[in-house]
């Protein structure tokens, strides 16, 4: 997910992709014919942690989608460097380390926390190779007192979330399985780094893990 990671060509291609959708209007064979994106700014890529059918256009559980507002790649701590981190318990780049609730990437850095839940709004989405769209994220229902309400999500055109997903980007989510093994990143093997595209990230004794799909946000609306 950390951009500097990417091939340059694959940064460029990004930055390029947000300036041709927004100025001059998609062309196939990218999705989203149908959506004025006159009315979309370009904004500095964010990243969507997803959970859902990679085959499906739209559901349920959107309450349970984060956002990270920038790259949490960059700003994240390799794991020879946890014993610091866990000492003082804030990253160099200024996040807290949760540890019953802390996060991998593809890269074996431990990352900082998405933000749940993801706002209800449009998002414009793309996995970088042949598909943009946008994501619509609907308000949370009424699913009774004290209850969070659960939130439909939706691709425009049929696209479906894995035509969005960054394939290499990964990310996992680590809580403690039980309370009497620890759950933390000192368990987490440090070979088979990077993490490739489509395979799964590391079991980590102690923890329950929980891969999350990653969408590039290259787009918000431009009232917002």
């Amino acid at each position: 997910m950390n951009l500097r990671h990417l091939a340059p060509s694959v940064t460029r291609s990004l930055l390029a992709l947000a300036s041709v959708l927004l100025t001059v209007g998609l062309q196939q064979p990218l999705h989203a014919a149908e959506t004025d994106l006159t009315n979309f700014r370009r904004i500095e890529p964010q990243y969507i942690a997803a959970l859902g059918d990679p085959g499906a256009t739209s559901g349920t559980g959107a309450q349970v989608w984060g956002l990270w507002s920038q790259d949490p790649g960059p700003r994240g701590c390799k794991l020879d460097r946890y014993p610091e981190l866990k000492a003082s318990g804030v990253a160099p780049s200024q996040w807290k380390f949760d540890d019953k609730d802390w996060w991998l990437e593809e890269h074996g850095l431990i990352m900082e926390k998405p933000t749940f839940p993801l706002p209800p709004g449009k998002y414009l989405v793309t996995g970088d190779r042949e598909v943009t769209s946008v994501l619509t994220i609907h308000p949370p229902d009424k699913s009774g007192k004290d209850k969070v309400g659960n939130q439909r999500w939706e691709l425009a055109d049929h696209a479906t979330l894995y035509d969005v997903t960054h394939l290499g980007c990964r990310s996992a989510r680590y809580t403690p399985a039980t309370i009497s093994l620890p759950c933390t990143p000192s368990n987490v093997r440090t070979t088979g780094f990077p993490v490739y595209p489509g395979a799964d990230m590391p079991v980590v004794n102690g923890c329950r893990k929980q891969d999350y799909t990653v969408l590039i946000v290259i787009g918000l609306p431009a009232t917002r």
